[in-house]
C-alpha cells in the first residue's frame, strides 16, 4: 500500500510508493463515463476528457484525449496518430507548449501488450526508448519501466478476509514508485495502455 498526498503536495515527501485509484463515474445509464484518478480517500487528482477539442490544432482530425487536473485544467493532450502510435503534448494556461512524449506499440497479442516511450522529441529511428510499458489489459496489469527499474504498475483490487466483496473490473490501482515525480505522465501512459478496451476505456 502506498503513501498519501494531496494534489498540491505532489510529489510526497518520503521513500514509499504512492497509490492512485482508477474508476469510471457515470451520470446516467447512457453516459459513456468519466475516467477519474483519485487517492485512497477519494480526493480527485486527474480525470480524462474525450470530448473537448483544442482550437487551432493541426491534429484535430485525430482521436484525442485530455488529461485534466483536479481543477479541470488541461495538462496533457493525447493524440492517437495511427493504431498503437500516440503523441502527448504538454498544455499550460490552455496553450499547447511542446511535445512531451511519443508512444509506439511494439507487441500486440491477446494476452500481452508492449510499448516504447520516447520523451520529448527524442523519437528518431534507431534511438533507444526512454521508458517501456508492458502487461495485459484484460488482467489490468501494466508495468512501466525505466531501464531495469519499475516506475509504476497497475493491479486489480481485492478485499482480503473471509468475506469477499465484489469489486468491478473498471476499478483498479496504479502504484507509482519513489524517484519518479512525473505523475501526469504516468496517468497519460496508463490511459494509452488501456485505450480501445471496451471493458474500461
Amino acid at each position: 500500500m502506498g503513501t498519501t498526498a494531496t494534489p498540491e503536495e505532489w510529489p510526497p515527501d518520503g521513500q514509499f510508493p504512492f497509490d492512485l485509484f482508477v474508476s469510471k463515474k457515470y451520470k446516467s445509464f447512457w453516459d459513456a463515463g468519466n475516467i477519474q484518478f483519485t487517492d485512497a480517500v477519494g480526493n480527485l487528482f486527474f480525470s480524462v476528457d474525450r470530448r473537448r477539442q483544442p482550437q487551432n490544432s493541426a491534429a484535430q482530425t485525430h482521436p484525442q484525449k485530455l488529461i485534466l487536473d483536479a481543477s479541470d485544467n488541461t495538462l496533457i493532450r493525447l493524440v492517437r496518430l495511427i493504431k498503437g502510435s500516440w503523441q502527448g503534448f504538454m498544455v499550460s494556461d490552455n496553450e499547447e507548449k511542446e511535445l512531451m512524449f511519443s508512444v509506439n506499440k511494439t507487441l500486440n497479442t491477446f494476452t500481452k501488450l508492449e510499448f516504447d516511450i520516447f520523451l520529448g522529441d527524442g523519437h528518431v529511428e534507431g534511438a533507444e526508448a526512454d521508458l517501456k510499458m508492458k502487461g495485459s489489459a484484460f488482467k489490468r496489469s501494466c508495468t512501466i519501466y525505466k531501464g531495469n527499474s519499475i516506475v509504476a504498475e497497475t493491479s486489480l483490487m481485492y478485499t482480503l478476509g473471509f468475506r469477499k466483496h465484489f469489486i468491478p473490473r473498471n476499478r483498479f490501482r496504479v502504484t507509482i514508485f519513489p524517484g519518479f515525480a512525473e505523475l501526469s505522465l504516468v496517468v497519460a501512459l496508463v490511459v494509452v495502455f488501456f485505450d480501445k478496451r471496451k471493458f474500461w476505456l
